[in-house]
């Protein structure tokens, strides 16, 4: 069954009056295929990449199945990192705001694990979390799963790669039998069959078409030596210019290393990689999401959940083994109906890997040339905003409003100037345009957020 339009589905009218007014009308192709099933309460299987309205196909159909008078947990989302269960967890409470009462909850590493215990306490409807955390909290018994409806794998296939098919295994031990299950995977090799045989009651299988086409993005291909890899990076990423770029490499080492050449060159350079702090990887997402990093240096498991509206570029440093990862990779860029660029580097042994990808694609690769370029400190490019620290977030009661109010009071800065605002526990980030920096640092040191004075100051990350 295909539908055009989230008007033609059987939801509950304060539910579908709610997804238009946040501008959904017609149904993405995963969601038109997979929600019908959904609706009906079947198990799905379905393969999907980022960015293809996974979350809201899987989120409204749990949201349709709640019973909101019985504070019990109903759904869980399993993720396999923090960023992608927060991302979700924010889609599903965009799409619960038509009712007051229902209650999303986060469950993840890297926090305090007592107020997750003291939320469940009160009661939640939906969590959202990632394996180890989730199991965690099943076994000292502060979550249980008696009432559970609707649980859902979300990017299996990395959840598999990052080695948690046993403790998933284990979190949905605690499950119900009776339950509607939804798997959802970029990719569907043999591991993914087999986790949805073991785990879904004949489940409906769901694919969409996982090449991309040139119209929406345009792949190029470079053919360089090895040692001139590093240099025919920084020509496409000065040749381009892009305001957001993720750059791709294998390992975390050569993460680390192409993240430092590049800063030395004068580019706007983060690295994210497995083995950086929580605290730290927020800061990183935070900085390159409002485009005061331009460029980020990342292995494909610290990407997972990137969730980047405007991907400007992809830019694979080094090709993946496996043509689905490559396709993942480039699917980031390209969205909300804007051409995205991906742009891969191979040298003369890596040739069987575009060939891979060309045969996955059913695509002829199209090649380009790399001008010499030195990579040097003379060279500055600077990002389009400036990110602001301030030292006061949820706890002091802080709000987005608030520190716009501040920005562009009384001979203030124009609203056009201020960037993306977020608010996290202690402190909050808001980015600036460059022009615009200085004065907008002397507002709110001179001024006051919710009438009191914080402190704040240029954002110093590196």
């Amino acid at each position: 069954m295909n539908t055009a339009e989230f008007s033609s589905l059987p939801l509950k009218p304060a539910l579908l009056e709610n997804i238009e007014s946040l501008g959904y009308t017609h149904l993405t192709p995963i969601q038109a295929e997979s929600l019908p099933h959904i609706l009906e309460g079947r198990d799905v299987i379905a393969q999907a990449k980022t960015g293809s309205g996974k979350t809201a196909a899987f989120g409204i159909g749990l949201l349709s199945r709640l019973d909101l008078g019985s504070f019990r947990v109903q759904a869980m989302v399993v993720c396999p990192t923090r960023e992608l269960a927060d991302q979700v967890c924010k889609e599903i409470r965009r799409l619960a705001c038509f009712t007051q009462n229902i209650k999303v909850l986060s469950l993840c590493g890297g926090v305090p694990f007592g107020p997750q215990v003291g939320s469940l306490e009160h009661g939640v409807h939906v969590v959202v979390g990632t394996p180890g955390r989730l199991q965690e909290h099943l076994r000292k018994r502060s979550l249980r799963l008696s009432n559970l409806k609707v649980l859902v794998l979300d990017e299996a296939d990395r959840m598999l790669d990052m080695g948690f098919e046993e403790i998933i295994a284990d979190v949905i031990s605690y499950a119900p039998t009776h339950r509607q299950t939804l798997l959802f995977s970029a990719t569907y090799a043999d591991p993914i069959r087999e986790i949805s045989h073991k785990f879904q009651y004949k489940p409906v299988s769901v694919s969409i078409d996982s090449s991309h086409h040139d119209s929406v993005i345009e792949q190029r291909f470079y053919q360089v030596e090895k040692a001139k890899r590093t240099s025919a990076l920084g020509y496409l990423l000065a040749y381009h210019r892009p305001e957001s770029t993720v750059v791709f490499c294998n390992t975390k080492r050569e993460c680390q290393d192409i993240a430092s050449a590049l800063e030395n060159s004068g580019f706007s350079v983060q690295a994210l990689h497995g083995d950086l702090e929580q605290k730290h990887r927020d800061q990183v997402l935070v900085r390159f999401a409002n485009k005061s990093c331009s460029i980020l240096v990342a292995t494909d498991v610290a990407a997972r959940g990137l969730d980047i509206k405007e991907l400007q570029a992809v830019i694979n440093y080094e090709l993946p083994w496996d043509p689905e990862i490559y396709v993942h990779r480039i699917g980031r860029t390209g969205r909300a109906g804007k051409k995205g660029l991906a742009l891969s580097l191979c040298t003369e042994h890596e040739l069987n890997r575009v060939q891979a990808i060309e045969e996955y694609q059913t695509i002829t690769a199209k090649w380009d040339d790399v001008a010499p370029f030195q990579m040097s400190r003379e060279h500055r490019f600077e990002p389009p905003m400036v990110t602001l620290w301030i030292d006061g977030g949820r706890r002091n009661k802080v709000r987005p409003g608030d520190i716009l109010g501040a920005l562009t009071g009384d001979a203030g800065i124009p609203g056009s100037e201020v960037g993306k605002i977020d608010i996290f526990d202690m402190h909050a980030y808001v980015a600036i345009k460059q022009a615009s920096v200085d004065k907008a640092l002397a507002c709110l040191k001179n001024g006051k957020i919710k009438g009191r004075s914080f402190m704040v100051r240029k954002s110093q990350w590196g």
